[in-house]
């Protein structure tokens, strides 16, 4: 549980997920229900919500958990529907395609990147104060919706 917190505190987000109903499996971690907790073995693969997997200390987010705390108070950017596709595409976003930025404006910190819908696309890392007068080069994408149709080739 404590990966899961401190990867939303990167968002400058809280998420309350009740722990008795996280269950780990292979170092990946799914979010049940009461109900589905009784029927679950050990030797299950996938259960509930998939939340992510820890790799090599590294916690790995699912969208699903993306998804989570976007509908939370985080650091979020709304982007324009060209920039919405390149990132996707796995582009990175600058700062023209901004439209709105809720939270955190400052060089390193994650934001949550959502289309005019208030869909979350992805993440990327702020590559500078967003209140400069600088164009360019506005958030790095490190992971977008897009990245699973990319590895199946």
């Amino acid at each position: 549980m404590k990966q899961i917190s401190d990867f939303a505190r990167r968002f400058g987000a809280e998420i309350s997920l009740d722990e008795s109903l996280i269950v780990t499996r292979q170092n990946r971690y799914f979010l049940i229900n009461e109900d589905l907790k009784k029927l679950l073995s050990k030797a299950f693969f996938y259960a509930g919500t998939y939340l992510g997997r820890l790799k090599n200390d590294v916690f790995f987010p699912s969208f699903n958990l993306t998804r989570m705390i976007a509908e939370s108070q985080a650091n979020k950017t709304i982007v324009d529907e060209r920039t919405e596709w390149l990132f996707i595409c796995g582009r990175d976003i600058f700062k023209r395609g901004i439209t709105k930025v809720i939270g955190s404006k400052k060089k390193g910190d994650l934001t949550l990147i959502l289309n005019r819908h208030g869909e979350c696309l992805g993440f990327g890392e702020i590559s500078h104060n967003l209140d400069e007068e600088r164009e360019g080069l506005a958030i790095r994408n490190i992971l977008d919706i897009g990245d699973f149709l990319r590895r199946e080739k």
